[in-house]
């Protein structure tokens, strides 16, 4: 084993799409290190990642935020010979169906909310879609564009998952509308009651 490579974190190789999987998670690497090894390590909430140089230095050649599966962590300068950098991994999403395009015509969240639901292994994407578009005709497509995107940030993609964020939207109060709990909102009426315990 090479010195400190235990200081340096846990072993990866990068693929052939310039990404290494760490925790079931793909994050990419810059260009110029397919086939390397590289060194992935947490560092308080990112991952860092270490490489060797053509000198054979030692370089941390990026840090991601850490993210959860089915949330890749692809950043598009890692790409600048591909056009909008993630085409290479997730193409453009060509809506061919009429229920296709009613879905995709939500919003940008529909869009966000396919490209991660395949990977993340969501299953009867097409009847959840259906629904999407239910609800959107319902609710407005403002509001189930809003939570597609929130699933797909937070990689929900189970039944009741897209009905309990619209929910979670419909009860939250805007920040002005926050009550803050202070004395005038106790349910008791003093505090002197609590003053004897522990004498």
């Amino acid at each position: 084993m090479e010195p400190f490579a235990l200081a340096l974190g846990e072993e990866r190789l990068v693929g052939s799409d310039r990404t290494i999987s760490f925790n079931s998670v793909r994050y990419s690497t810059p260009p110029g290190y397919t086939g390397a090894k590289v060194w992935c390590r947490v560092v308080g909430e990112e991952l860092s990642i270490t490489a060797r140089t053509n000198s054979s230095d030692l370089l941390e050649i990026w840090r991601h935020q850490l993210s959860t599966p089915g949330v890749p962590q692809i950043i598009d300068e890692h790409y600048p010979d591909h056009p909008d950098g993630r085409s290479i991994h997730q193409p453009r999403l060509q809506p061919r169906s009429e229920a296709e395009i009613a879905f995709m015509g939500i919003g940008p969240g529909a869009g966000r909310w396919l490209k991660e639901a395949g990977p993340a292994g969501a299953t009867r994407i097409r009847a959840k879609m259906a629904r999407a578009v239910e609800l959107a005709t319902v609710l407005g497509k403002d509001k189930v564009d809003q939570a597609l995107g929130l699933a797909a940030t937070a990689g929900r993609f189970a039944d009741d998952d897209l009905l309990s964020i619209l929910g979670h939207i419909a009860d939250s109060k805007p920040v002005g509308e926050v009550v803050r709990a202070d004395e005038a909102h106790s349910v008791q009426n003093r505090t002197i009651g609590w003053q004897a315990l522990g004498q």
